[in-house]
């Protein structure tokens, strides 16, 4: 029998879950892990944290500061050891982050045989000795009921200003893209859009090399002002909904979006470009009512 796609999607986070748990001292390997899902790392990413709560590097964290806790209560290791062994360069910086999460330092912790090791976790998996790992529980914090509506887009040309850096600094991409398209009044042709694109994994590449595109829609033969970049959204079938409220919220919005309504949806992704389309502006709305459409693109026959 053909899986659904929710159990599609189920059965590769766990799978990724499962390695990374018995895995806990090797690199992730998230291009492989993306490619068995039939994901791009970037969509895969937020189809992982959606379901999960968590990207895969934060759960390896977690999961390498919970087993750093059992040693501490189970074992005679020096806290040095347990340290390198939990991926921190330094007892200093280990020190640091187990008190954040456990609120006593390591020495400290030590002393107590009855502290519990397991931290916040709204999957459910945490380190097991055994080296058994339990299955995940999905995230479920209403977005398998989001409005969402799909709908065959036709092509986009746009023209796009290049953006380096974190993500939420993309609008002075914004402000570059305003100053090149307003001499040729490229906002005010009939239906033309304004569009982020986002092309790498946040987890997984450095917040100063980040790649993002803001771009605005371009009519088939409008020329192309000096300094913007030709691209094309393809043509095909995309989910959408719609996101009201500060673009800081965005990246929950993704998450509920990719991580629950897709999986339950019956559908999947093709290996398109997913983005948002901005139907008002900071400059003169309020953040709490600010519009964003986020789409998605869709395969065929799912």
């Amino acid at each position: 029998m053909k899986p659904t796609t929710h159990s599609f999607y189920a059965d590769a986070v766990q799978g990724v879950i499962e390695h990374v748990a018995s895995h806990l001292d090797e690199a992730l390997e998230l291009d492989t892990m993306a490619a068995q899902a039939c994901l791009s790392r970037f969509h895969f990413h937020r189809v992982f944290r959606g379901m999960v709560g968590e990207t895969p590097m934060e759960l390896v964290r977690r999961l390498r500061l919970e087993r750093a806790a059992w040693r501490l209560l189970h074992t005679d290791r020096p806290v040095t050891a347990i340290a390198f062994d939990a991926g921190y360069e330094t007892h200093e910086a280990f020190t640091r982050a187990f008190r954040d999460c456990y609120a006593k330092p390591p020495s400290e912790f030590r002393l107590n045989a009855r502290a519990r090791i397991e931290l916040a976790a709204p999957c459910g998996v945490h380190f097991r000795a055994d080296g058994r790992t339990p299955h995940f529980i999905p995230r479920d914090s209403g977005g398998r009921t989001m409005q969402v509506k799909i709908e065959r887009y036709p092509e986009l040309r746009v023209g796009t200003v290049r953006h380096i850096g974190p993500y939420i600094q993309i609008n002075e991409a914004f402000a570059r893209l305003g100053e090149l398209v307003a001499p040729a009044h490229l906002f005010e042709q009939p239906g033309a859009m304004m569009i982020a694109l986002f092309h790498d994994d946040p987890d997984s590449v450095s917040a100063d090399q980040l790649r993002s595109d803001a771009a605005v829609t371009v009519a088939p033969h409008a020329t192309l002002p000096d300094g913007l970049t030709e691209q094309t959204i393809p043509e095909g079938e995309y989910a959408s909904t719609m996101h009201v409220g500060p673009y800081e919220q965005l990246g929950d919005a993704w998450a509920r979006f990719m991580g629950e309504w897709l999986p339950a949806s019956g559908r999947r992704m093709n290996g398109g470009v997913s983005y948002e389309v901005y139907l008002n502006t900071p400059m003169d709305t309020p953040p709490e009512k600010l519009r964003t459409e986020i789409r998605i693109p869709l395969a065929s026959g799912t």
